[in-house]
């Protein structure tokens, strides 16, 4: 049953609110009618408040959109720097970035999805893309420093190199669902092996 169907329900009401709480429920709504489509009469109701409540945690919507998004590039970009901080070669960097990316994912599943869903309409939006491709210029980057030590191949540009690997993490997003049965570590690994499997230098 989705949010809205069970927001069109009596809500049951709640003693306190916070705006974790509140974020929790906006981005359950983002995620089923999309940002563009969701008022904040529909968010009131999904979380089963007034409106002028919401508004007193918030200051719309879009507030909670970006802290959203902040959610998911604040992660991402600290898997990206631990990764960067290492002392070892590239390759090495690239597959810690990978691992704590899809940790990342699965920590902040509804977020990152939402994130691979903008398109830019807003403000916010556009200030969110912006970051992601700082993102992907340093992922290209260390791409490219495993391709100079020798120990990816260099068949593709290091640019759509990167672009196939977030590619693959991304797609997660389409089935993976968090408290499955398979864990964060078993699908790091699993994404990890696959995506470098085939770009790895093999001795000869």
């Amino acid at each position: 049953m989705s949010t809205a169907e069970r927001s069109a329900k009596p809500a049951e009401k709640r003693s306190r609110y916070d705006v974790e709480s509140l974020l929790a429920v906006a981005v359950e709504v983002f995620g089923e009618r999309g940002y563009d489509g969701t008022s904040m009469d529909d968010l009131a109701r999904a979380a089963g408040i007034t409106k002028s409540s919401f508004y007193h945690h918030v200051k719309g919507k879009e507030e909670l959109l970006g802290r959203s998004l902040d959610r998911a590039l604040g992660g991402l970009f600290a898997a990206l720097e631990t990764a960067e901080s290492d002392d070892g070669p590239a390759v090495k960097r690239l597959e810690g970035l990978l691992r704590g990316s899809v940790q990342v994912l699965v920590r902040e599943f509804p977020h990152v999805r939402l994130l691979l869903r903008v398109r830019g309409n807003t403000e916010t939006e556009r200030a969110a893309l912006a970051r992601r491709r700082e993102f992907d210029h340093r992922v290209t980057a260390l791409v490219a420093a495993a391709e100079a030590e020798g120990d990816l191949r260099s068949a593709a540009d290091p640019g759509l190199t990167a672009r196939l690997l977030f590619g693959l993490i991304n797609s997660l997003t389409e089935w993976y669902r968090p408290g499955g049965g398979l864990g964060e570590r078993e699908l790091a690994d699993a994404v990890v092996d696959l995506a470098l499997s085939g770009l790895r230098v093999r001795p000869t």
